[in-house]
């Protein structure tokens, strides 16, 4: 299958905004949690709501979450339904070769 330049490209920017861990992590809470708002997200992470809220804008512009309003809060979700399988796709190649690894390791040991 060719790819076209153009979709290589934006698949270049896309995964260069999925290469930051805290991305990363905004995008794994928002998807086992729903929508939530700036403060409820930079509670989970442990983290300074700006700094969430600088991150949700890269997400926001690369269009993988969308907000909307309820009241005077703003409440974030995930809007990229890809996200959910490419994740659990790299978890669980990431799972099965530290298995394979701690595996070689114990038969290389044992």
């Amino acid at each position: 299958m060719q790819v076209p330049d153009t979709l290589i490209d934006e698949a270049a920017r896309r995964f260069a905004l999925l290469s930051d861990p805290t991305r990363l992590r905004i995008l794994s809470v928002l998807l086992e949690r729903g929508s939530l708002t700036v403060t409820e997200l930079a509670g989970a992470l442990g983290m300074a709501p700006p700094n969430v809220s600088q991150h949700l804008a890269r997400l926001r512009s690369g269009g993988m979450v969308t907000r909307r309003r309820d009241g005077r809060s703003l409440h974030y979700s995930v809007t990229d339904p890809s996200l959910q399988s490419l994740c659990e796709l790299m978890c669980t190649s990431l799972q099965e070769r530290t298995e394979r690894l701690l595996a070689a390791r114990a038969r290389a040991v044992g």
